[in-house]
């Protein structure tokens, strides 16, 4: 940080000054000192640079009368807009402000004793006031009285802790005790700063308790407290054992924190060298954690009271009988590169900083939050953060970020950093004595690239891009340089510690604290030279071709020096005087410089600023200074960027654009006022060529274009070095027009419109659309060249359509494609929008084989939508393709189709290969799948029909499962027929089929079912489960009659159901239906089947044997009906006629036999097995219409029933 002394306001009369507050919320300060004094004042705060400079006058000077003696004590209540001050005699004032003028509110008087301070607590609700013979009063704002207290000891200052729990009182034999808001004595602060045996004997001279926020560790230290003889202690609490303690070599009058608790400022008075030297008055600056910050000296005698104002920028000193004002610039943590402002601020509520990395052009901003960050610097392109790693390792990282925030690359380095800094290839980082240097230009580019074979050829380069070293080590020229892994740390630290260091593309400039400067090449790190200043530099900075060296000491002091290496020869040079080489001083110095920044295009430019004035400086000679409190960001062009940063910090989320400025030099200033004022060109080039410099010199190129003065601009364009204006002018010299000519020029200055109505005026409307054609402004070439050309308007529409179609509004991308007729972008425009209706229609529009229709297909397949794929592919005539394409979205109907229609062989053998690899994987219902969609039916259905056979566990698990592969076998089979007899019937329509193709198609078919039994009777085996299950349902139901009835039918599916099943089954439901001859009939079959093991055909002999031992193997009585064939009458139960054998339909419903109505119109019995039926039209069985009413679907197979099929 920097302080400089910028105003001073004296009292009248010479009344010395004894006490200054400054009110940190409403901007007043009161000063008292003799005789009464009490003045009121206020510095007036506008908007704009003046007010950022400092420059502020005096808004109020108001005198306050009341007090007689000298003014002790002065205080401001914030909260409540109240000053409450006292005097010598013990009088005590409270003021009040009234429409502006501060008026008398209270007085209270205790003519016993002097009142020796007065502090309100940090919510401002309650006042402490302190008498010294030991008189404690605890009041309110509006003036009651909480509690009254003795305190055996004389006192002098008091402070509230920031809670308001505790109240410190220091005595005035140095002790500091504690109490608690209700006057009850706690303990007492332990003294460390002190020598021993002195404590009880040092008086104190002030104490600070910070009452802002500290964090959420509460580990900053914030409870300041100073003795007479210099000494200070920082505690981080009251009870602290470990504070931080100051030896300031002062006598001290008083200490205060800055708003913020990031400062402490201890003033007091420092004796001379001599004994006869007077005593000076000297501000000392503090970090909380006890590092020095800088040292303010004060003209005057008595230095006697400090206070800060709210920001915590300018400090005010009650010396003699002056106020002097004093400007703080902080060290912030921020950089500026590529356009991009980026600054760090502590939020103490979260621990961490705020890292907003803010775009000054588009207004942009990204936030990053990161804990212990401690340095921000930046290059061109990239700035790098310094942070502590959040862990006891004790590890700083350094973070390399682009424009936006984003980490670009980091590493991690063992060493406390003090001083950063950062070139376009390179990061220097530098604790006391250690040198880290990170070559990170090396692995960014590498990342940028992504070429492997480059990373793994500079692995050597790879592992040099760290380096460390210790500032005190010796090296040739061309070697120095220690490998970070190898790097030794020192065991003791060096004598002349680093102070500051900077590095420009060419070199490393290092500065240590006895004036010591050593110069590094780089990237090699050779040492050329060593030379010593005679100063202690705090800031070095070099210009860009590191030639001179600028230097800011402690005191502010600006020196010039002149570091270029003339000669190979390493050594010769250790003079600060020597002529032949580095370190000779120039002829230059300024004081009071808080910073500086060379131009990074001209070795002899460069801006500093001095107090609040900032000076640019060419050579050695000033120009005139202009007001300004900003700190530069970059010079260049003859211009210099800077920003209000102060005003930044305070509202970092939202920053203003008018914290920017910008300030030109006085030669572009001039130039520019010659150009203006002087109409003969060669005045302006007379000028420009005393002051050479790029940017003037592309002024007076602009400016003879724009006067037609093309030898000049011809001129000044070569002097530019500017290759496209010199071939501007040769084009604008061949124009035979001088209306062209300035339409020419326009157009260079980017006055486009200009341009335009110049051609306009000369009736040259084609020069005006191919000047928009040029611009790429395709929508002024429309209207200009509406009813033109159609080949222009086609290539308009759809440059716009490219327009919308980069900023992804695809419906108007599509209406102007479609307008300039561009298939091609039109194809792309639909696949986005997703309009395949859109797409599909595009087929039919465009010629056939044209290379389009396969991008088509190709969108088409991507998304799965194969009929429209194979149109396209087919009108391109690509049939593998298309094939292809079904085959890959598994529509196989669909590709064998095609394949039959274009004579395309390969389609059965890729068919047959996928389905083998289906079954070799165990994939059945895939490949059944497969054969499904390929339209190959009979081989679907006996694939289902193994499927069935090979169920685990058969008709005992999961008859139900078997039953349902059985019917999507029959329902192939049932396709594959009606499949061929479609095929038959279309031939036949169509007259292509003769009378020998029908009946060679009938055998054929024949031959293909009877090869195979499950397709000649496709039914039978979904019929046997279906009646099994049936039967297993009437049983459980209790409907032993009707399981009767449908078990029975089982005994003609052995072929598919085992006979123990079947069997045991029928001997189970008739044994419940007493029909014990047909269960003896059933255990016969079992007892005597080869299929049924021979424990289990024990079982059924015993079972047989307990069953007919009590009953006969008769059957009762039952219903007699009429064969449908020979009409002989039979049981109602049979399944076949027991004369003629005929095989009686069932119905899918009950299970139960069909018998017709009698013949002779004679109505069935009642109960009686007969009546109308319902034939399923899918697979054909039938059912009662009575069993019917209930259903909706087929119970077989499952199919909708049509109730308008009975009969």
């Amino acid at each position: 940080m920097f302080v400089y002394l910028s105003k001073k306001i004296a009292i009248p009369h010479q009344l010395a000054l004894q006490v200054v507050s400054w009110n940190s919320a409403q901007g007043w300060i009161a000063c008292g000192g003799e005789s009464g004094l009490l003045k009121v004042l206020k510095l007036e705060s506008s908007d704009g640079q003046k007010a950022a400079a400092g420059q502020s006058n005096l808004s109020m000077n108001q005198t306050l009368e009341g007090h007689q003696g000298t003014i002790m004590v002065i205080t401001w209540n914030e909260n409540f807009r109240k000053l409450t001050t006292s005097d010598q005699n013990g009088l005590i004032i409270v003021w009040m402000l009234h429409r502006g003028i501060w008026f008398e509110e209270m007085i209270n008087n205790r003519n016993r004793s002097v009142v020796r301070d007065m502090k309100w607590s940090a919510d401002c609700q309650k006042i402490c006031i302190i008498y010294e013979d030991g008189a404690v009063i605890v009041g309110t704002v509006d003036g009651q009285r909480l509690w009254g207290k003795e305190v055996k000891t004389q006192l002098a200052f008091v402070e509230w802790s920031p809670d308001g729990k505790n109240i410190l009182f220091c005595t005035l034999n140095g002790e500091v005790h504690v109490y608690d808001n209700e006057g009850i004595y706690s303990h007492k602060v332990p003294i460390y700063c002190l020598d021993s045996g002195t404590e009880g004997t040092v008086a104190i001279a002030g104490i600070d308790w910070f009452a802002g926020p500290s964090g959420p560790d509460n580990q900053t230290p914030a409870l300041c407290l100073g003795f007479e003889n210099g000494r200070v202690q920082i505690m981080r609490s009251d009870a602290d054992d470990k504070p931080v303690l100051l030896d300031t070599q002062l006598r001290c009058t008083g200490l205060k924190w800055d708003p913020n608790g990031s400062v402490v400022a201890i003033a007091g008075v420092q004796a001379g060298a001599a004994a006869s030297d007077r005593e000076v008055g000297v501000v000392q600056f503090y970090a909380p954690s006890g590092q020095h910050l800088r040292s303010l000296r004060v003209p005057g005698q008595n230095l006697r009271s400090i206070s800060w104002e709210g920001s915590g920028l300018r400090l005010a000193l009650a010396v003699d009988s002056h106020i002097f004002f004093a400007n703080i610039r902080p060290d912030y943590l921020w950089g500026f590169f590529s356009r991009t402002l980026v600054y760090a601020v502590l939020r103490k509520e979260r621990n961490e900083h705020v890292v907003v990395f803010w775009d000054t052009h588009s207004d942009e901003k990204y936030t990053k939050y990161i804990k212990h960050v401690t340095h921000i610097r930046s290059s061109e392109e990239y700035c790098v953060l310094v942070t502590k790693a959040d862990d006891s390792s004790g590890q700083h990282i350094v973070i390399v970020c682009n424009d936006i925030g984003s980490p670009v690359d980091s590493k991690y380095m063992q060493l406390d950093p003090a001083h950063v800094a950062m070139t376009n290839s390179h990061v220097i980082a530098t604790s006391e004595d250690v040198v880290y240097i990170w070559n990170y230009r090396s692995s960014v580019s590498r990342q940028a690239q992504g070429d492997l074979a480059s990373a793994a050829g500079m692995g050597i380069k790879q592992r040099r891009a760290e380096m460390m070293f210790h500032i005190d080590e010796s090296f040739a020229p061309g070697t120095g340089t220690h490998d970070k892994e190898g790097f030794v740390p020192p065991s003791s630290t060096t004598q002349d510690p680093i102070a500051c260091i900077c590095a420009t593309e060419q070199c490393l400039l290092i500065a240590r604290e006895s004036g010591v400067v050593q110069r590094y090449a780089l990237p090699h790190l050779a040492l050329e030279a060593r030379f010593t200043i005679r100063c202690r530099p705090q800031v070095i900075a070099a210009n860009c071709e590191s030639t001179r060296m600028s230097v800011i000491d402690i005191n502010g002091v600006l020196l010039l020096f002149d570091i270029e290496v003339k000669t190979s020869t390493f050594g010769d040079n250790r003079s600060p005087s020597g002529e032949d080489g580095p370190g000779k001083q120039l002829d230059f110095e300024r004081k009071d410089v808080w910073n500086m920044r060379w131009a990074s295009d001209n070795p002899d430019l460069f801006a500093i600023m001095e107090k609040t004035r900032m000076y640019i400086v060419r050579g050695l000679q000033p120009e005139e200074p202009v007001l300004s409190n900003a700190y530069i960001c970059a010079f260049k062009d003859l211009q210099i960027q800077s920003v209000l940063i102060d005003e930044v910090i305070q509202n970092p989320e939202n920053p203003r654009k008018e914290v920017l400025l910008d300030f030109e030099t006085k030669s572009l200033r001039d130039t520019r006022d010659i150009l203006t004022k002087v109409s003969n060109l060669k005045d302006a080039f007379n000028y420009v060529d005393a002051n050479p410099h790029p940017r003037l010199w592309r002024l007076l190129a602009e400016a003879a274009l724009e006067q037609l003065e093309f030898s000049v601009a011809e001129k000044a364009f070569v002097r530019f070095e500017d290759y496209q204006g010199i071939q501007l002018v040769k084009r604008l010299r061949l124009l035979d027009d001088r209306v062209k000519q300035k339409a020419e020029v326009a157009a260079y200055f980017q006055r486009f419109d200009e341009a335009e109505s110049l051609y306009r005026e000369i009736d040259r409307k084609d020069l005006a659309i191919d000047l928009r054609v040029r611009l790429g402004d395709w929508f002024r070439v429309i209207q200009l060249a509406h009813g033109a050309n159609e080949d222009l308007l086609h290539q308009a529409w759809s440059a716009i359509g490219d327009y919308y179609a980069d900023r992804c509004k695809w419906h108007n991308a599509a209406n102007y494609y479609a307008k300039a007729g561009n298939n091609a972008a039109l194809v792309d425009t639909y696949y986005f929008l997703e309009d395949y209706d859109a797409l599909e229609r595009l087929i039919s529009g465009l010629p056939e084989g044209s290379p389009l229709l396969t991008e088509v297909g190709n969108k088409f397949a991507s998304v799965g939508l194969c009929e429209q794929a194979v149109q396209a592919f087919l009108r391109h005539g690509d049939v593998k393709t298309a094939v292809d394409t079904c085959v890959l979205l598994n529509q196989w109907e669909l590709a064998v189709n095609l394949a039959q229609q274009h004579n395309f062989q390969q389609i059965e053998g890729l068919l047959a290969k996928y389905a083998q690899h289906l079954l070799d994987k165990n994939k059945k219902i895939e490949a059944v799948q497969l054969y499904r969609k390929a339209s190959r039916h009979t081989e679907a259905a006996k694939l289902l029909n193994q499927m069935a056979k090979e169920m685990p566990g058969g008709a005992q698990r999961h008859p139900d499962r078997i039953k349902k592969l059985y019917l999507l076998a029959a329902l192939e089979v049932e396709k594959f027929k009606n499949k061929t007899l479609d095929a038959q019937m279309t031939g036949a329509t169509q007259g292509t089929m003769t009378t020998a193709q029908t009946l060679q198609s009938l055998v054929t078919q024949d031959q293909m079912a009877s090869s195979d039994r499950a397709l000649e009777s496709p039914w039978r085996g979904c019929e046997a489960f279906h009646i099994y299950l049936l039967s297993q349902r009437q049983l459980y139901e209790g409907q032993f009659e009707q399981a009767m009835k449908t078990s029975l039918r089982l005994s003609e599916y052995e072929d598919i159901l085992d006979t123990q099943t079947i069997y045991s089954l029928i001997a189970l439901t008739t044994y419940y239906n007493k029909f014990f001859m047909q269960c003896s009939k059933a255990f016969i079959k079992l007892e005597a089947s080869a299929d049924v093991s021979d424990e289990m055909r024990t079982k059924f002999a015993d079972l047989a044997l307990s069953i007919f031992t009590r009953n006969v193997p008769r059957d009762p009585s039952s219903q007699m009906l009429p064969c449908p064939k020979c009409h002989q009458r039979i049981h109602d139960w049979c399944i076949s006629c027991t004369s003629c054998n005929h095989r009686l339909a069932f119905c899918v419903a009950s299970g139960r036999s069909i018998f017709p109505e009698d013949r002779g119109g004679v109505p069935l019995p009642p109960g009686a097995s007969g009546g109308e039926t319902i034939k399923c039209r899918c697979c054909r069985h039938r059912m009662y219409g009575t069993e019917v009413r209930k259903l909706r679907n087929c119970p077989l197979c499952h199919s909708r029933l049509d109730i308008s099929a009975m009969h």
